[in-house]
């Protein structure tokens, strides 16, 4: 009996025994299962990253960055405007404006733009947007993705290099369409690397110096010395108020309140127009410009300017002033004027006759589709008009129709105004519309400027 029941116990104890081996053989058996499976996953992780690592470029970004390498990149974004800018403007330091470059067509402040960006992907394709360099992977994604298209719904944005355009298009207007592209870039250019941080808020005082023409869809900014008298007869005649520009007089032209400005629209129509219409934008060479409103406010009779800018800037500026110059404010010289331009204090306020123009039509914010300039202005001007299907009889008028026996402001006349002054204020007066110089690609006017 006894035999038996120590045969039944050994069999009760080897069952035990067999289903704890097969527990731990399941157990071992699903441990390597999982971990399996997890070194396959590690593996096709690092493989990814090693793919994306692989074609990163400056500004790619993505969740995984560290702090470092994003400021790493930021650095390097910012080198390469910088480089840009500084390209452009040793290109305003190295050659006079008003002497064609022997190996270029067009002048040093009409540079093409391949001159300075030859090896930059276009100006508005997904490559230059993401600037960086483009894999297979990615260029597989730009062509799939939404193309991005410009801010401006001009015409003058939209004009490229292609063979076809440049078989239908004059000469000349291809010529004057690559001297556009590339101030609108140098413009561009300067804005990023200067006024980076300058607010994105369009409001009332930043368009209250632009005048509307609805029915050929044109903004036009006044720059005053720089034929605006003119270009508001140009709009006045497309607005239907007079057939042709002789007929308009310079009282008719400046208060007779016959063409709406930006400024007047609410806010919806100021966006509308902003984005659709094209915005034009007319400089001259600063120190010409500021010599040239001097000339006519100062030494020929003026009601306005006289009395209202002349006695505070003769009261202050002028030593033992005599009481008939106290009274009348006539006589303003050009050292006197500098010196109210120049004081952080002046008795009386800024004018737009020498405002800057980067502060007068804020193109860092506005974008101006055609940037032209004073000293080209009737070939300019007359290639705006066609482009903009202006009627075929209508030309840039010339004249000038104040002080016409007067001698247009010059070089030469310039020169000799400035000689009047020292080699401080000079200075103080070229740093003063510097960036104007810079944005708009005018040489330096003097030689002792550093």
């Amino acid at each position: 009996m006894l035999w038996v029941d120590c045969k039944v116990l050994d069999t009760v104890r080897g069952r035990r025994r067999s289903r704890g081996a097969a527990r731990k053989l399941s157990c071992s058996f699903w441990f390597l299962l999982l971990f399996g499976a997890g070194g396959l996953v590690l593996f096709i992780h690092l493989q990814d990253l090693s793919d994306m690592v692989q074609q990163q470029g400056p500004g790619v970004k993505f969740s995984g960055m560290t702090r470092q390498t994003r400021e790493e990149l930021c650095g390097q974004q910012d080198s390469d405007v910088a480089g840009s800018a500084a390209a452009a403007a040793r290109m305003v330091r190295g050659a006079r404006h008003d002497e064609p470059s022997a190996d270029h067509p067009v002048s040093p402040m009409q540079f093409p733009a391949s001159e300075w960006n030859r090896l930059a992907p276009t100006p508005g394709s997904r490559e230059h947007e993401l600037g960086q360099r483009v894999t297979k992977r990615h260029r597989k994604l730009l062509k799939t993705g939404p193309v991005l298209r410009p801010l401006s719904n001009s015409n003058f944005s939209s004009l490229s290099s292609s063979s076809s355009l440049s078989d239908t298009m004059p000469k000349s207007w291809w010529r004057l369409s690559r001297i556009q592209e590339a101030r609108r870039q140098l413009m561009k250019e300067v804005c990023a690397k200067y006024r980076s941080n300058i607010s994105r808020t369009v409001t009332p005082h930043h368009v209250s110096r632009i005048y509307v023409e609805d029915r050929y869809k044109l903004l036009y900014c006044e720059v005053p010395k720089a034929g605006c008298s003119n270009w508001k007869r140009v709009l006045m005649v497309l607005d239907g108020v007079a057939s042709s520009t002789r007929d308009i007089g310079h009282d008719a032209v400046h208060y007779g309140n016959h063409l709406k400005r930006l400024d007047s629209f609410d806010r919806q129509g100021i966006a509308r127009r902003l984005d659709t219409y094209t915005k034009v934008l007319f400089v001259r060479e600063p120190m010409e410009r500021l010599v040239s409103a001097f000339r006519d406010k100062f030494e020929s009779p003026n009601s306005y300017y006289h009395p209202v800018f002349g006695k505070p800037i003769i009261s202050k500026y002028r030593v033992n002033a005599s009481k008939s110059a106290l009274r009348t404010g006539s006589g303003v010289t050009f050292q006197e004027f500098i010196r109210y331009l120049l004081d952080v204090h002046r008795p009386v306020g800024m004018d737009i006759h020498w405002e800057p123009v980067s502060q007068l039509c804020s193109p860092c914010l506005l974008n101006y589709d055609f940037i032209g300039k004073f000293e080209t202005m009737e070939e300019e001007a007359n290639f705006l008009l066609r482009r903009t299907g202006a009627p075929r009889n209508l030309t840039f008028p010339t004249f000038k129709d104040r002080n016409p026996k007067a001698a247009r402001t010059s070089t030469h006349i310039t020169q000799h105004y400035f000689t009047q002054l020292n080699a401080s204020d000079r200075q103080r007066a070229y740093d003063f519309y510097y960036m104007d110089y810079l944005m708009f690609n005018y040489s330096k006017p003097f030689k002792d400027l550093y």
